[in-house]
């Protein structure tokens, strides 16, 4: 297992009894045995606001790294996905938001599988590089906003 997904893991840990936690950046590092910088690029891949976190952060001496998940009901997370995705969509981003959105229960596996299909590059490859992103933001879009 990389050493990304067993800080990932021990954040999650943290989160799990209030859905917030505070972490020092260096006694992180030195309990796991990292540089620092590690732990600032989990939190900057992993624990992202398109993956449903507030991520706040203090520099200096006292300083610290605040992560908060965001709690909503499905229509209201729904529809933030939806108010975030803008006009145009990477295949990245919208697979992590659809793994968010699976995560928190409001996307069933079935339905996980056809969003993954239908927004793949694999499937717009025929589209010229410059619509993909715009297209499957569209798709997407429609897509979440048919499931609620």
């Amino acid at each position: 297992m990389s050493l990304s997904n067993d800080i990932t893991k021990i954040i999650l840990k943290m989160l799990e009894s209030d859905g917030y936690t505070e972490i020092q950046r260096n006694e992180l590092a030195e309990s796991v045995g990292c540089v620092p910088s590690q732990i600032n690029y989990v939190i900057d891949s992993r624990f992202t606001p398109e993956q449903g976190y507030i991520v706040e952060s203090r520099r200096g001496g006292g300083g610290y790294i605040r992560i908060r998940r965001v709690n909503m009901d499905n229509g209201v997370m729904l529809m933030h996905v939806v108010n975030t995705i803008g006009a145009s969509l990477d295949e990245k981003t919208c697979r992590a938001h659809i793994m968010n959105l699976n995560h928190r229960g409001v996307l069933g596996a079935n339905a996980v599988r056809l969003m993954l299909a239908a927004s793949s590059d694999t499937v717009l490859r025929q589209l010229p590089a410059e619509l993909r992103d715009k297209v499957r933001a569209c798709i997407f879009k429609n897509m979440l906003l048919t499931v609620y």
